[in-house]
């Protein structure tokens, strides 16, 4: 029987994306579909693109017996959706931001409210398969990760634990114009992106404390030291991360490679390349390209991360993690090459 899915504001990119891979996806479905805007319409009236779901109806709340509910809600909002739903068995997995960080108060000094359901934090398991496949099969509660996150820890990991690098990371990273949600607002129309490129909240993104969490659990000693510049870039899809870090020790580019092939062995999403990756090269797919570059006149690391802020970044990752918890292939509805040009 195909695991019963409902997403909790489809009207969102990545709630859309979501209902998007479900409807190819072998073992799942789609069972209910909510978004309070568009109560009312059905899902192939509201958004065309998905007009194979024909008369889906979208609902303000959930009116389906549900196997697991992804919740693509703004932080905040999503937490006080999601903890009724885990309290009485349903299992959730959390698009948003409201369940990545593990200490309350971390989250109340990033987002500026206090946590709506602390005592599920320690419940939560961060959805980063390449990291975490094993506790997300058996979590109830799942944390996707954020999409700059998604691309700064997979590009870094393979050297901080291998302790290629010092603990000390800078991350330069774009982001394409989705990223902001179908919400944005200021900024983020056509004419004020094209032909622009802007960084925004230098080193104070709420990204930034997810990043330190997960490096710093991949190496002992005190937490990594990140300093994070998102910046926004004139394209529809896309995170384009470039980490820089000092090395620990004298590495070849050999070693470099080797280190993170092995580290990625088996991943069937996270893909070593030998040259620097393109954000189309990711684009409609659920892939992390990787490429590691070393420095070795001044003793340094730049490590690449690129994907589809909407795919890996997002709604490709609540798919993976589903599957996961499901026991299902971890490729089932991802097995899809990017689109390109």
């Amino acid at each position: 029987m195909a695991v019963r899915v409902g997403v909790v504001n489809v009207t969102g990119f990545a709630g859309m994306e979501a209902a998007r891979l479900l409807r190819s996806h072998p073992g799942a479905e789609l069972a209910a579909a909510t978004g309070r805007s568009l109560a009312g319409r059905r899902l192939g009236e509201a958004f065309p693109h998905l007009a194979a779901y024909g008369d889906f109806p979208i609902t303000a709340e959930l009116e389906a017996d549900v196997d697991v509910v992804f919740s693509a809600l703004p932080t905040g909002a999503s937490a006080e959706a999601c903890a009724p739903l885990v309290r009485r068995g349903v299992r959730v997995v959390d698009i948003a931001a409201d369940f990545r960080l593990r200490d309350a108060d971390e989250f109340a000094h990033w987002f500026g409210v206090a946590h709506p359901a602390p005592e599920l934090l320690d419940r939560a398991v961060y959805g980063l398969a390449e990291l975490h496949a094993a506790a997300i099969a058996e979590a109830d509660l799942v944390a996707n990760p954020g999409c700059y996150p998604t691309a700064a820890i997979l590009a870094l990991a393979p050297a901080l634990a291998a302790g290629l690098i010092e603990p000390r990371v800078f991350v330069d990273a774009k982001s394409g114009i989705s990223g902001a949600g179908r919400g944005g607002g200021g900024g983020h129309g056509y004419s004020d992106a094209n032909e622009d490129v802007s960084a925004y909240r230098v080193a104070n993104h709420n990204h930034q404390p997810e990043m330190v969490q997960e490096l710093s659990r991949l190496r002992e000693g005190p937490p990594v030291a990140v300093t994070f510049v998102p910046h926004l870039v004139p394209m529809t899809r896309g995170i384009h991360a470039t980490c820089h870090a000092p090395l620990a020790r004298p590495v070849t580019q050999a070693e470099a490679l080797a280190v993170y092939r092995d580290f990625y062995a088996g991943e069937p999403f996270t893909v070593v390349s030998e040259t620097p990756p393109h954000t189309k090269h990711a684009t409609g797919s659920n892939a992390c390209l990787v490429h590691p570059a070393v420095d070795e006149r001044n003793g340094a690391l730049v490590a690449i991360g690129a994907l589809d802020n909407l795919m890996k970044g997002a709604a490709g990752s609540a798919i993976e993690n589903m599957n996961l918890m499901f026991g299902l292939p971890r490729e089932a509805g991802l097995d899809r090459p990017a689109l390109y040009p």
